[in-house]
């Protein structure tokens, strides 16, 4: 007993010689790492629940380097990394992956058409690390409810069950969701359209007659895929997608399924925002949240004026 309290009386001598700067480092403050922010954002967005042939989680970059700053973006290219560094975040969160299949070159190039590793290199380079969740945000509830809301339809199921590890209730592509009719009867596809062009300030590709009425739809970001048939099961009378291939487009329209498309990129950008919220809640403060803008990438020629 009396061992323990000299070693305890020595050890506070210590402490009281010490300087202040070395009780500092004695005691550091814990702050968010890159890792811890990945290891966060997984809790809401699981590897389990992406598909077997997704990236998810962290991708270039050391996990134990204090975190500075986040941007935000849908693409994780060349100038979105080099963004990302002049704005002083170190992490570029993204809903695709800079990659699917390894890269098998590496240069300092514009595109990874020019070189499959210009993204990784641009990334080591600026020492920005690449970081996204893809399809497990995809079948999350918190994605799933951005198209519905932004169109003000009532949202219900989920259409298709993910092939991943994501089998809790609520979870997959493509939402159900009730179409809110008028004293005049239920909305025509018209008026779906003309919703869509207003929150996302762009006009869709439409198919279908303007005039069948739509009481239900299914809402679904990026490329509809087997959501498709999932609508026609539901007796849905419309898809809301990102994009859909012209057949699938077709024969779908002639079975009854009106289908509004409108663009892969116009129908994800705004999950970026259901990222930066994940951020927030993870701890990352607002002001080292940057959105980086990639809604330009293209153009209507009509909406050129010469």
């Amino acid at each position: 007993m009396g061992l323990f309290n000299r070693e305890r009386r020595a050890q506070a001598s210590k402490e009281e010689l010490a300087p202040q700067g070395a009780r500092e480092l004695a005691h550091p403050r814990r702050q968010l790492t890159v890792g811890g922010l990945a290891d966060a954002l997984l809790k809401d967005f699981p590897a389990s629940d992406a598909e077997e042939w997704d990236r998810t989680g962290l991708l270039v970059g050391e996990r134990d380097v204090p975190l500075a700053g986040v941007a935000i973006a849908l693409d994780a290219t060349v100038p979105a990394i080099r963004e990302a560094a002049a704005a002083g975040a170190n992490v570029l969160l993204t809903h695709h992956p800079a990659y699917l299949d390894p890269p098998t070159a590496f240069a300092p190039e514009e595109s990874v058409a020019l070189s499959p590793g210009a993204g990784v290199w641009a990334a080591i380079q600026h020492k920005v690390a690449l970081m996204d969740f893809h399809t497990a945000l995809d079948v999350s509830p918190l994605a799933s409810q951005v198209l519905p809301a932004l169109l003000g339809f009532k949202a219900q199921g989920a259409v298709v069950v993910p092939s991943g590890g994501a089998k809790a209730k609520g979870k997959g592509y493509g939402r159900l969701c009730a179409v809110p009719g008028g004293s005049d009867g239920p909305e025509t596809l018209a008026h779906v359209a003309a919703r869509c062009t207003s929150a996302f300030g762009r006009a869709p590709r439409v198919w279908g007659s303007f005039d069948a009425p739509v009481r239900t739809a299914v809402c679904a970001t990026g490329s509809a895929g087997n959501v498709v048939g999932a609508s026609l099961a539901a007796r849905a009378d419309c898809l809301v997608c990102g994009e859909v291939r012209y057949h699938q487009a077709l024969d779908a329209s002639l079975a009854g399924l009106a289908i509004v498309e409108l663009g892969h990129d116009a129908s994800e950008l705004p999950l970026c925002a259901v990222l930066a919220d994940a951020c927030v809640r993870a701890g990352v403060p607002q002001e080292r949240i940057v959105m980086l803008d990639q809604g330009r990438n293209w153009a209507y020629p009509e909406a050129i004026r010469l």
